[in-house]
């Protein structure tokens, strides 16, 4: 995994091509790059983010931001319904639960 200005790579090696490959993998817009050792798919992945900005830009478009910071969940009514009497329990609100319980599950 790579990041640079808050986008992510993921890289592959193809023992075929004997060529590092990768794509940025928190945006609905397609990057990829490409590099034979980790100095040039490192150059490679920050110039395809570098080139991505700066086509928006041209266009007069925002470039896609890597995460809102939003995002919806579906669960079934019975979990809901525990999970906010939980929120509650803890004078929260589910929102705030919901945060706290993600962020202590992935350890920040």
């Amino acid at each position: 995994m790579m990041q640079y200005k808050g986008y992510v790579g993921n890289v592959e090696f193809d023992d075929e091509a004997n060529i590092f490959h990768g794509d940025v993998i928190n945006l609905r817009d397609v990057i990829t790059f490409q590099g034979k050792t980790v100095d040039e798919l490192r150059h490679a992945f920050q110039e395809s983010i570098d080139d991505y900005l700066e086509f928006c830009a041209e266009r007069g478009d925002s470039p896609e931001k890597p995460y809102s910071g939003k995002f919806m969940v579906r669960i079934e009514p019975k979990l809901h319904k525990a999970v906010a009497l939980r929120a509650m329990l803890m004078h929260k609100s589910l929102n705030a639960w919901i945060h706290d319980t993600l962020e202590t599950a992935v350890g920040n």
